[in-house]
């Protein structure tokens, strides 16, 4: 008699019910589809759109501490980073007003300028974070970093990847460079971080988006023949900030940034109440989420944000003025881990550099390996070609 209690116990405990001596398995549930999950946390608040581009802000539960992480612009600012043409020769003062030490003589890394390759010196006690697209003045040619890396403190002066952005000038009364708080639209960037083709990244500054227009697209306020324009007249060397910043691309993009960066601040202001810090953004042009950049904390973010800002409204200016809006599911995609091919690159004990490609999607993710292992940006993008 326990026997059989107990076997009927167990029979509906698995699912299994007895009728006239047949024992008979109930059918499992259908699963409903799982909505895409985010990987680190994150949420978006609402939309904030403004003619052809909508930005979605991902906050996230938790603020990681960045604090031990340097950026090159700052670096820069303060001489702690020094970023020279291969070949330089000389001493090199530390523009940091507290610095009382001496000149540092500058290593000659190799005996001539290369277009491709700069050299970096990290001399903080800090590592330095790069992200791609991002933009260094001066020396022969205006250079962009090739890719997201970290440079540990006292390192050796290192070999870096770069492209120009500047078609045509080789000289210069400096080898040295300077901060410009400036980073390339994201289809340059694109060129420069998925490509790595030098022939690619002119070709998108020339043209100014890689995007495909769809038939019948209204036309975009800054077109190629208006970037044409502002480099025979303003800038023949093709300087990056000087086609961008020129009134000769027919647009004022001092006042798109203005309105962009006003209706995102009134939309997290709104959300404040939730008080998770804003650490990234997805980015759609027209119906199409095209891009997002995403940090490890709100300080990282509000740090790159401005110059971020401009280069989203760079390309929204060169794109088709499509007037759709991208929807809420299409930008929640952004957040989750893509499945696919992966490529890495390390440095041991200081950073790990991964790339995942899924059909038209690339994810980038920059992780820093001391003082702990972290996240620090990551990218993902619909790739333009």
């Amino acid at each position: 008699m326990e026997r059989t209690i107990l076997s009927a116990a167990l029979s509906t405990f698995l699912g299994v019910s007895t009728l006239s001596g047949l024992a008979s398995v109930c059918p499992a549930p259908v699963p409903l589809a799982p909505s895409p999950k985010s990987e680190g946390g994150w949420q978006l608040l609402d939309p904030v759109t403004y003619e052809n581009i909508t930005l979605f802000p991902v906050v996230a539960s938790f603020n990681q501490d960045t604090s031990p992480f340097l950026t090159l612009d700052e670096g820069l600012s303060t001489g702690d980073v020094i970023v020279s043409e291969q070949g330089a020769t000389g001493l090199i003062r530390n523009r940091d007003p507290r610095y009382l030490g001496p000149p540092v003589p500058m290593p000659q890394y190799n005996t001539a300028a290369s277009v491709n390759q700069l050299v970096l010196i990290n001399r903080s006690k800090r590592p330095v974070l790069l992200l791609a697209g991002e933009l260094v003045s001066g020396g022969k040619q205006d250079r962009i970093i090739a890719k997201d890396r970290i440079v540990a403190p006292g390192a050796d002066p290192l070999p870096l990847d770069v492209f120009c952005v500047e078609h045509g000038r080789w000289t210069g009364s400096s080898s040295q460079f300077a901060a410009s708080k400036t980073i390339v639209h994201p289809s340059v960037r694109e060129k420069a971080a998925v490509d790595q083709e030098q022939t690619e990244v002119w070709s998108a500054v020339r043209g100014g988006t890689t995007a495909a227009a769809p038939p019948a697209a209204p036309k975009a306020r800054m077109s190629k023949e208006s970037i044409t324009a502002a480099i025979s007249t303003e800038a023949r060397t093709e300087a990056y900030e000087k086609i961008y910043e020129s009134r000769a691309v027919g647009v004022s993009i001092d006042s798109f940034v203005e309105e962009l960066q006003r209706r995102f601040a009134k939309s997290v202001a709104l959300n404040g109440e939730r008080k998770m810090p804003v650490v990234g953004v997805i980015v759609a042009y027209g119906g199409e989420v095209a891009w997002s950049d995403i940090f490890a904390s709100s300080d990282l973010f509000n740090h790159y944000w401005n110059k971020l800002l401009r280069s989203y409204a760079v390309e929204a200016l060169a794109r088709p003025t499509l007037r759709e809006v991208a929807s809420r599911d299409n930008a929640q995609e952004f957040l989750r881990r893509l499945n696919g091919r992966e490529v890495q690159e390390s440095e041991p004990g200081v950073y790990r550099w991964l790339e995942i490609t899924e059909g038209k999607l690339t994810q980038i993710e920059l992780d820093a390996l001391q003082p702990r292992q972290l996240t620090l940006h990551r990218l993902l993008l619909r790739r333009t070609s």
